[in-house]
């Protein structure tokens, strides 16, 4: 049985159809609600029948059917009009414009065919007594997409001098229209300034602001607006993910990612839609989708990937080499067929240019992972320099001879410069390479360094370096090189294996400084790291180390200090290791007084830099950023986090300037400056990734992200960023708190957005979490919340249930407000049903009842207060279900009687909102103004009249520009005026 027995099933069909997603689906039940139709012998149920297949057509990528029905209905129309209303003869008119389009899109129907259709469809235009203006931009359409200039300027330029009337595209369709042009001849600005009220929402429609969003990329990336192409990205692609017939909008989606160094992206995009490399319905689209895949495809082969894996055409795996040239062979051979039929080279010379196209941006962050293999851009040092006299990080050294090589490392080396880790291994590579003796000095040195690049590892190097450097005659390096195997033993947790190792060398470098056979360097260096070794040993001994310990390592720290006092003017690393000691004595004040390591660490910082060492001022000026947060000081916390980074530079880890930009964005955010939080949160969720560590430390930059963007209103962003954080946020790694909070959030956005089903799908999973904590409140709110959802997704038994879960949660925490709101919900939701009025009055009731209660028995004055605002508001809502119950006045006895019970119900609001003073002004002149309306309605106007006056008295000394009192009396004076107008009428 297919139940459609009549017209009115019919067209009930034909709408529910309507709201399925776009797709063959939605098609193949279009072609059989036209087969049922026919069975109607009804000929307007076949108009109305093959109006819904086309527009269904038209909305899918299956755009090249739509031409069969509307001959049909066209043929209908000649034979006899009287057939269609004026809803369908409208439709018909309106649909001439699809099928110049859909002609246009088709290479294989001849350009005189799409001529003759617009000459055809400028005559029934006229003949219909239409304006011209959906002609002109028909014919507009045409001459651009053949590339003939001056014919399109004109055609614009008649599109927009006729006038505007029923035939004419909506005001969002057309700006798309008029901004594409212009975006084409080279006018970006000129395009986003006429785009600009699609894209604020003045003008919207069924694919708009989605195409606009899609078309703004480009012009917005090549005019250095970065920010807003990235929001538009998010909230575009977003729009054009679930319809279908969007291939070529999200073509422009693919093309932003690849040109805006988000290639990951766009391969997911790709995953996304595998059927948009092979459907044939839209010719022209798929045209634009296989050229931006190209693209994309190049981008990769350009990073050296040419050989990866990547999403194609079903049947076979393909690497972006291969989808390349597939891609590419595909477009062009399109873009022939199009121009043999338009008889000009321009469709391919747009494709060969846009899959030309280079890169805008070297890296745009999104805030969205995106899974994939694509190469960081980012400038990341090889060895870590978290110790200022024994590593380093930066520029490499060339390709001159070994001389020159040994020359640059020792530079970069005494100078504790960047990357002389790095220069010391081209030396040993170089030495290999051209089969060089080396003197023991130089061996020694390159294994020194190799062994700082190792960690932990580098013991057994470091000890090797010793014996180099006592051949070569310096036993005071060796001793040094010994102590610093003797403090990575120490860091790889082996303390009292690594304080027993640099006794030996701490003795003797001490009497080789007394007899000058060493230097004030090589002994620095053992103090150091023995004092480094001693802090090790603080560090393991947790929260409250030993007085001992705490005294014996600040010992060696100043023993650093009193030896390095004096020089640290002459030598860089002198002047690094009495910096070093002021920060280890932050350390060890930190146990204690938290201000005075603060002050130790900013002058650690202020000595690294003077020093011209600023990029070991960076893990100094975090911790003074952490301790300035500790004591209240946001303003010195965010001081020293800039700083940090802007002396990080690029020698910054991809993890450490993670960190670092997170923090900042929950200083700045606590401020209150949430557009800045949201940027370095932004920045922090991108080297995360860049890090490797976005499923953890990327999750919780993308949690904060998400709820910056929430809080500046761009729902649409921050949606997109939160579903991509949700699969990483975990219970184990990040707390169910942040689990909740980013559902929670993603449930606020979505309901923004009017995804109301999916609203309430992540309110419930935060709700089962919640549901297991000890307090109850969270859980209770989400529940609620959950059910507003359910119910705006036009599922009222869900709704109810969830409502009356809710309620229990509000009774079990003791809130009476929620739970008086919980119950007001459920007696709008019952009012729905049919006889639902008695169970809708005794739930508002219950409401009233509980409310009254918690009122009578609250605490204190601002409690009481609050709930008896809470009870006004119940009575109010009361009388405005019994007035809604009733439809009218004289809808029977019944009517009567309902409006009279809603009249009682407001004087008990207004009574209540009485003693409440000022505060309640605004409420209870509201109830004041719906009870004096329905005093008219029951045909007592003295009454209302006077209901009416109290108001206008009320607000009698009130100030113009407050606004809500300037509306009150307004409503009060117009009801008066209708009153007069109404006596003046009677007979």
């Amino acid at each position: 049985m297919s139940g459609i027995t009549d017209f009115d099933a019919l067209r009930r069909a034909m709408a529910e159809n309507s709201e399925q997603p776009e797709g063959p689906a939605r098609n193949a039940r279009a072609e059989q609600l036209l087969l049922e139709a026919e069975k109607l012998n009804i000929p307007l149920a076949v108009i109305e029948a093959l109006g819904h297949q086309l527009k269904v057509y038209n909305y899918s990528s299956e755009k090249g059917k739509m031409f069969v029905p509307f001959a049909r209905l066209l043929r209908m129309w000649d034979e006899r009009p009287e057939d269609f209303d004026e809803y369908e003869t409208h439709s018909l008119h309106w649909v001439f414009k699809w099928m110049s389009a859909g002609m246009l899109d088709q290479p294989h129907i001849p350009l005189a065919s799409v001529e003759k259709w617009l000459g055809e469809m400028e005559h029934r235009y006229r003949l219909a007594g239409h304006s011209e203006r959906a002609v002109r931009s028909a014919e507009f359409s045409v001459a651009a997409h053949v590339g003939d200039v001056g014919r399109a300027e004109r055609a614009y330029a008649a599109w927009l001098a006729a006038d505007r009337d029923s035939m004419a595209d909506c005001h969002a369709c057309e700006l798309h229209g008029q901004g594409w042009w212009q975006a084409e001849r080279g006018r970006d600005a000129e395009a986003l300034e006429l785009w600009r009220p699609v894209l604020e929402g003045e003008f919207t429609c069924a694919h708009e602001p989605h195409t606009v969003l899609a078309s703004s990329l480009l012009p917005l990336l090549r005019l250095g607006r970065t920010d807003e192409a990235r929001a538009h990205h998010l909230r575009g692609f977003r729009l054009v993910r679930p319809m279908e017939s969007m291939r070529g909008a999200y073509a422009d989606h693919v093309e932003f990612c690849a040109l805006s160094g988000n290639e990951a992206r766009g391969l997911e995009l790709l995953a996304e839609r595998p059927a948009y490399f092979t459907d044939e319905g839209h010719p022209r689209s798929k045209l634009d989708f296989l050229s931006v895949v190209a693209l994309l495809m190049d981008r990769l082969c350009a990073l050296g990937r040419g050989d990866q894996r990547v999403p194609g055409p079903a049947g076979r795996a393909w690497t972006a080499a291969e989808l390349g040239a597939h891609a590419r062979a595909e477009a062009l051979a399109l873009a022939t067929r199009f121009d043999e039929r338009n008889g000009t080279e321009h469709v391919g010379e747009r494709a060969r240019a846009r899959m030309e196209r280079r890169p805008l941006v070297e890296r745009l962050p999104l805030g969205v992972r995106s899974p994939g293999t694509v190469p960081a851009r980012s400038v990341r040092p090889a060895a870590e320099p978290p110790r200022a006299a024994d590593a380093g990080a930066g520029a490499g050294a060339g390709e001159p001879g070994l001389p020159a090589l040994l020359a640059e490392a020792r530079r970069l080396s005494d100078g504790l410069r960047p990357h002389a880790v790095e220069a010391w291994a081209a030396v040993a590579r170089a030495a290999e390479d051209r089969d060089h003796e080396l003197e023991d000095r130089d061996r020694a040195e390159i294994l020194d360094h190799e062994a700082m690049g190792m960690g932990p590892e580098g013991a057994d190097l470091f000890e090797r370096a010793a014996e180099l450097y006592a051949r070569a005659g310096d036993p005071g390096e060796a001793l040094a090189a010994r102590a610093r195997a003797a403090y990575v033993r120490a860091l790889a947790g082996r303390v009292d294996e690594g304080l027993a190792a640099v006794a030996g060398p701490h003795e003797e470098i001490l009497a080789l400084y007394a007899d000058g056979v060493t230097g004030v360097r090589q002994t620095a260096s053992v103090l150091m790291a023995r004092a480094r070794i001693l802090m090790r040993r603080v560090h393991a001994a947790g929260e409250t180390p030993e007085e001992a310990v705490l005294a014996e390592a600040e010992a060696a720290v100043r023993a650093v200090q009193a030896l390095v006092g004096e020089h640290t003017g002459e030598d860089v690393r002198l002047a690094a290791r009495a910096a070093e000691a002021h920060a280890m004595l932050g350390e060890l004040a930190g146990y204690g007084d938290v201000e005075r390591a603060a002050e130790l660490f900013a002058r650690a910082a202020e000595e690294f830099t003077g020093a011209g060492l600023p990029w070991f001022a960076v893990e100094y000026e975090a911790r003074l950023a952490q301790l300035a947060h500790h004591l209240g000081d946001a303003t010195g916390a965010e001081r020293a986090l800039r700083s940090a980074l802007e002396h990080g530079g690029p020698y910054l880890e991809p993890a450490g300037r993670a960190q670092l930009h997170l923090q900042l964005a929950e200083v700045t955010g606590g401020r209150g400056q949430v557009r800045e939080a949201a940027e370095h949160a932004l920045e922090a969720a991108h080297w995360a990734d860049e890090a490797g560590e976005g499923p953890a430390l990327g999750a919780w930059a993308r949690h904060q992200l998400g709820g910056y963007l929430l809080r500046q209103g761009r729902w649409a962003e921050a949606a997109e960023v939160l579903e991509s954080a949700l699969p990483d946020l975990t219970v184990e790694t990040h707390g169910d708190g942040a689990v909740v909070q980013a559902l929670w959030w993603l449930g606020d956005c979505l309901g923004e957005l009017e995804e109301h089903r999916a609203a309430a799908e992540r309110r419930l999973q935060a709700a089962e979490i919640a549901r297991h904590w000890p307090e109850q409140h969270d859980h209770a709110t989400l529940a609620h919340l959950a059910a507003s959802s359910l119910e705006m997704a036009g599922l009222p038994a869900e709704a109810e249930r969830a409502y009356e879960r809710a309620g229990e949660l509000w009774r079990t925490v003791g809130d009476a407000p929620g739970l008086v709101r919980s119950l007001r919900a459920r007696a709008w939701l019952a009012l729905r049903e049919e006889e639902g009025l008695e169970a809708a009055r005794a739930l508002m009731a219950d409401a009233a009842e509980e409310c009254g209660a918690a009122r009578d028995a609250a605490g204190d004055d601002d409690a009481r207060a609050r709930l008896t605002a809470e009870l006004g508001d119940t009575h109010r809502q009361f009388a405005d279900l019994l007035a809604r119950a009733a439809g009218g006045p004289g809808e029977g006895g019944g009517g009567k009687a309902l409006f009279e019970e809603a009249v009682t119900e407001l004087d008990r609001a207004i009574a209540t909102f009485g003693p409440l003073g000022p505060d309640a002004l605004h409420e209870r002149t509201h109830a004041e103004l719906s009870a004096a309306r329905l005093e008219a309605d029951l045909g007592r106007p003295t009454a209302a009249a006077a209901r009416a006056r109290a108001v206008l008295a009320a607000y009698r000394d009130a100030p113009e520009e407050d606004g809500p009192a300037r509306a009150r009396r307004t409503e009060a004076e117009r009801l008066l005026a209708a009153l007069a107008e109404q006596e003046r009428a009677q007979p």
